[in-house]
């Protein structure tokens, strides 16, 4: 079992949602925290209601997508903080429509933060957990386990942070680090991701945010429970959320039939 009581656990996308609950539910466990967001009003405002609970804690601006800004930061927390005992690579944008019509650039701007900023905030904390035999924990999602219709850069984002995640956790365990590597999958999380999306032209945001508003079910304080929970026991693979296990369970029933009855979900909900 991890206990957090002391240890140092940075956190990216720490402004709202999930990385937010997150940091608010390690404080309430003693942790020191190094709370990263592109916004930095945003993390400081977190960063304020973790002091409000006695925890120490310290507040940057990280844009993810930018591999020399995020090794500078992770050398700097270690230089505030003394080291660090768990790295949440959390930070993620989403992006909906049609194969057909989404552009190069949208592609890029979901690569460059979802499975880019996954890559960077792990190679630049890795020497430092290998250092205190601590943890990285990557946040994929439910469309890291199954494709949807209008995700198709979203899933190729989170797909390819569970592969990247779960080879990582092979090569710690090979290498006998003593590192824990965990990938999270959140179901419907109630966060702000959906109306944040970038849409091809075609979509309805508003629409779209209120379907997602309608199917996600888990609060950002119940996910952060249940992501610490995993964590403490250092679990390969993290469930966020009852749909997170059905959907996890869709492929091993159904095999690549899945498609097939999320397809017509989809069609029914109108995503």
């Amino acid at each position: 079992m991890r206990d957090y009581r002391g240890r140092t656990c940075a956190v990216t996308g720490a402004g709202s949602g999930i990385g937010q609950a997150l940091a608010v539910e390690l404080a309430g466990r003693g942790a020191r925290l190094a709370l990263s967001d592109v916004d930095e009003a945003s993390a400081q405002g977190t960063a304020e209601r973790c002091r409000s609970l006695g925890a120490d804690v310290r507040a940057y601006r990280l844009d993810v997508a930018d591999r020399h800004a995020v090794f500078a930061h992770a050398e700097q927390v270690v230089a505030d903080m003394g080291g660090v005992d768990l790295v949440v690579n959390n930070a993620g944008v989403a992006l909906h429509g049609l194969v057909s019509e989404l552009r190069d650039e949208d592609f890029r701007w979901v690569m460059d933060i979802d499975f880019w900023g996954v890559v960077h905030g792990t190679q630049a904390f890795l020497p430092h957990l290998v250092a205190s035999r601590g943890q990285v924990a990557n946040v994929s999602s439910i469309f890291g386990l199954i494709a949807v219709p209008k995700q198709s850069a979203y899933n190729a984002a989170k797909f390819a942070v569970r592969g990247f995640t779960e080879a990582l956790r092979q090569e710690m365990e090979l290498e006998g680090t003593g590192v824990g590597v965990s990938c999270i999958h959140p179901g419907g999380v109630r966060t702000a991701i959906a109306r944040r999306a970038r849409a091809a032209a075609s979509e309805d945001k508003a629409e779209m945010a209120a379907t997602f508003d309608k199917l996600a079910r888990t609060s950002p304080p119940r996910a952060a429970r249940t992501i610490l929970k995993g964590l403490e026991r250092d679990r390969a693979r993290i469930l966020v959320g009852p749909d997170a296990w059905f959907v996890a369970g869709l492929p091993r029933l159904l095999g690549a039939h899945y498609g097939k009855v999320v397809g017509r979900s989809a069609a029914r909900f109108e995503v």
